[in-house]
Formats: C-alpha cells, structure tokens, sequence
C-alpha cells in the first residue's frame, strides 16, 4: 500500500475525506438553490409578454375580466380585454384575486393573504375598483357570482370541520346583499329532493349562478350523488331538478343552464360541459371538447360558453377557451394566461 493511499484509509484520514465530500454537497446544493430562486425572482419580476394598454381604454365599454396567469409581476392580477377583441391589448388594475366577477357596477374578488395565519377575504368592489367592502370568508375560494344588476353576491369556500366528512371535501356557500345584509350559509336552506323533504346532515352547496334577485341556481351534494337545483332567496328553499350536474351557469336569456357533467367510469373523474335547455329539458353534451373542464363556465354571449384549462408543464397557467353551446362544436383558444373570465356587455 502506497503512502498516500495508507493516509487516506487512516481514521484521520478519513474523517477529512467525509468532510470534503459533505462540502461538496452542500455548495452543489446551496448553488442549485440559489439558481433556482434567482431565476423565480427574475420570472415573477420580469414585465408580461402579453402587450396592454392603460386601465381608461378598456374599463368603461363591453369587457371580459379575468385573472391574468403569466408567470410575471402581474401573476394574479385582474386584466381586462376589449369584447370585441379579447386576443388584443389587455389593461390592468392593481388588485390580485383568486377568484372574480364582474358586473357594470361593480365586482367581487375573492382572496388568500398568505401570513403566519392565512386569512381569505371577499371584496366587493365600485365600478372603479374601489373597495367598497371587506368580508372574512370561512375557507379557500372556490367560486363567485354576481347576480345580472349587481346587488348580490355569492361565495363559495372549502372549508374543514365539518364532522361527517372522513374524505372528499366541504364547502360553504353564501347569498348576501352588496349592501351587507346576508342569507346566510345555504346549507340552512329547505331541501326538496324529488319533491320531498330533505334535509341531510352530509350535503355540501357550491356553484350559485343568478337569474334575477329572486332565482338562482347551485349544486348540492349527497348521499354520494350531485344534484342540479333551484333555489328561491324568499323562501330559503332549493329544489332538486337534476342529477350529474354541477357548477350550473345560467345563459344571458335565460333559457339554458350549462354545467360540468361527469363520465362514468372509476379514477380520476373527467368533466365534459354540458348544455341544458329550460324550456324542453333537453340536455346536450359538448363531447368534442376532450380535456376535462373542471370549471364553472361563462356565457361570452346566448350561443357561445367560455372556461378556464390549466396548461401541461406550466405550473399556475392557464388560458381561457370559447365554444358554441352545441354539441358538434370545437372549442378554441380565445384568451391566453387568463382564468376566471367574466363578461361584461354593458
């Protein structure tokens, strides 16, 4: 055995070779990790791709708003984008949200201020994107409507606690006047399932959509199955319409409801969109859009839904597509790095 190799094999030795090697380690690590955090600083910091013009030239006439998704220093932020010309400039406010929707006389923004305590919030919002209103939300947020003239607003969380819950998730969905006067959680509310009294301990409600300040839909979950169902602010009673169908979305006139529908089969679930109309109770399903929407859809007019896919190997992005309410049509791209979209026609 060599000098140098009998050294090395020496308890000295070898108690200098282990710390050689964990310093190595340690700075391929320490400089992977500072590679990595400056090249997410220089994401989140950089200016978007997209191009925009300033808030006053978008913010008075027809709109789509939406939540911007490119991984920049807008992330989050709520854009707007001409109706005419949704692929065009895109303006933006200084407000971040989660969740949104919008009317012509205000809005509402549900968001997650991370902290050593995570605090979730509803604003409700002027026209001008002032905050006229801030409410403590019970949960993570999951969806928000706004009713045609604005003066109500609906909230949807998930929250925990709920005791018969052992799997799956459980949500809390609110109606309250803009004005502060709320309905409360809708899990109060009287269910009729099929006609009949119904009031089980394991429901769960989520996905309002409003008909005027009286009618609206929802979901409601139990006993293993979803139900479409009509609810009436007045009296405080949902009535069961349908099963399979969930977060509804009411069209502009009132004569269709579109919603997620669920393939059968086990694993992941798959969710097609599908078209219901009020006066037949024919129901449609928008087959020809093959990746699962698991979104609560918008009409971008009477004949035309819009919905948010999530990108593969783009983590946080997503992009708003438009199809036709009709069975045979093909969806397409409408909105780039955009989600929660809300159409606003005056």
């Amino acid at each position: 055995m060599s000098p140098v190799l009998r050294r090395i094999l020496s308890p000295n030795g070898r108690a200098v070779a282990f710390v050689a090697v964990a310093l190595a380690v340690v700075g391929t690590v320490a400089a992977y990790v500072l590679g990595d955090a400056a090249r997410y600083h220089s994401l989140h910091t950089a200016a978007p791709v997209v191009a925009s013009v300033p808030e006053g030239r978008i913010a008075d006439g027809p709109r789509i708003v939406f939540r911007h998704t490119g991984v920049d220093s807008k992330y989050g932020v709520v854009a707007m984008v001409a109706l005419d010309d949704p692929g065009g400039p895109r303006a933006f406010t200084d407000l971040a949200c989660d969740r949104l929707d919008a009317t012509r006389t205000g809005a509402s923004c549900l968001q997650t201020k991370r902290g050593v305590v995570t605090r979730y919030d509803l604003l409700e919002l002027d026209r001008h994107w002032k905050v006229t209103d801030k409410i403590a939300l019970p949960g993570l947020p999951s969806r928000t409507r706004l009713s045609p003239d604005g003066s109500l607003v609906a909230t949807t969380t998930f929250v925990a606690g709920h005791s018969y819950m052992q799997t799956g998730f459980s949500t809390s969905t609110e109606i309250r006047h803009v004005d502060g006067t709320s309905y409360g959680d809708l899990e109060k509310f009287h269910l009729l399932i099929d006609g009949h009294d119904s009031q089980p301990a394991d429901r769960n409600i989520w996905g309002v959509t409003f008909v005027d300040d009286r009618t609206f839909y929802a979901t409601v979950a139990t006993g293993g199955r979803t139900y479409l169902v009509r609810g009436d602010l007045p009296s405080r009673t949902l009535r069961t319409l349908r099963t399979n169908a969930e977060c509804p979305s009411v069209s502009p006139d009132g004569t269709r409801i579109a919603y997620k529908v669920r393939a059968p089969g086990s694993g992941l679930p798959h969710w097609s969109i599908g078209v219901l109309d009020l006066v037949t109770n024919h129901e449609q399903v928008l087959r020809r859009e093959t990746a699962s929407v698991d979104d609560q859809v918008e009409w971008l007019d009477d004949d035309t839904l819009l919905y948010g896919l999530a990108r593969e190997h783009e983590a946080g992005v997503t992009d708003v597509w438009r199809i036709d309410a009709r069975a045979n049509a093909r969806p397409h791209l409408l909105i780039e790095q955009a989600w929660s979209p809300a159409v606003v026609r005056r």
